[in-house]
């Protein structure tokens, strides 16, 4: 169990989004620096992350996170922040419509493990 200044709370969030047209262009370079940049934000919003896996086409991700955030709030800091600097890290990136796509899978965990989750 975690806790804030004012609150106890366990909540676990499964998140899963893919970049525009599901290409595969999370490999190499852009892989290692997109987990840096999800671990940065994490680190920012005072997340814990429990799992953490990024595939050429998608990624998985795996948070403990205060009660101050929605799913929504989550996934668009994530999105939003990891989409600008890796657009402008990597400009091949720009010819992409948009990093990611609109849509997202969320589900809650409740005191399920990450291990189980897999």
């Amino acid at each position: 169990m975690e806790e804030t200044r004012y609150a106890h709370y366990n909540i676990n969030y499964h998140l899963v989004w893919i970049p525009k047209y599901r290409r595969k262009v999370l490999v190499g370079t852009i892989k290692a620096d997109l987990e840096n940049f999800i671990h940065e934000i994490a680190e920012k919003l005072e997340v814990k992350i429990e799992s953490l896996e990024v595939q050429p086409d998608h990624i998985h991700l795996f948070v403990s996170t205060p009660p101050r955030y929605s799913p929504a709030n989550l996934i668009n800091a994530f999105k939003g922040a990891t989409s600008k600097r890796l657009r402008n890290k990597y400009p091949y990136l720009k010819s992409l419509p948009s990093m990611w796509t609109k849509r997202y899978y969320v589900s809650t965990a409740g005191n399920v493990s990450a291990q189980v989750i897999k």
